[in-house]
């Protein structure tokens, strides 16, 4: 099937269907070579450039919009609504637990859900709660907290 198209409008339309691609399956990567297709679709049209010059300029352009892409984005932070999805130690600061074995200093252990946790802190004693004020490992550095009833 002979195309009427010419080369460089092939390559133009390639780009916008690479661009078109990334908004469906997004991954922010064919941005990068489609927009490489169409400043390739641009100098083919505008110096009629056979297929040869057409693949290296390609990529020459997809090299240099790759690299220039991880250049600005890579070191841009994501925001994240749950900054602590998968550090689940992290997500219990601020929670309430329950002393299961006595907490001092030295050591104890909470009820946290349905599990256990060593504990620092207090001091409190079994029965009472206590506030997860930060983590150590997989210590949990609690607090006192005098308002709430005990359990």
């Amino acid at each position: 099937m002979p195309s009427d198209l010419e080369p460089g409008w092939l390559w133009l339309i390639g780009g916008v269907l690479l661009l078109i691609a990334e908004i469906v399956a997004p991954g922010f990567f064919l941005v990068f070579v489609g927009a490489a297709a169409i400043a390739t679709g641009v100098f083919v049209v505008l110096f009629d450039l056979s297929l040869a010059p057409a693949l290296a300029l390609f990529a020459i352009y997809t090299a240099l919009a790759v690299y220039v892409g991880r250049k600005v984005y890579a070191n841009r932070p994501v925001p994240a609504s749950t900054p602590h999805l998968n550090d689940r130690s992290a997500q219990l600061i601020g929670r309430s637990v329950t002393v299961v074995e006595a907490i001092d200093h030295h050591g104890g252990r909470v009820r946290v859900g349905d599990s256990e946790w060593t504990a620092r802190g207090g001091p409190a004693e079994p029965g009472a709660r206590v506030r997860v004020t930060a983590v150590e490992g997989n210590c949990l550095l609690v607090e006192a907290e005098h308002g709430l009833p005990r359990a």
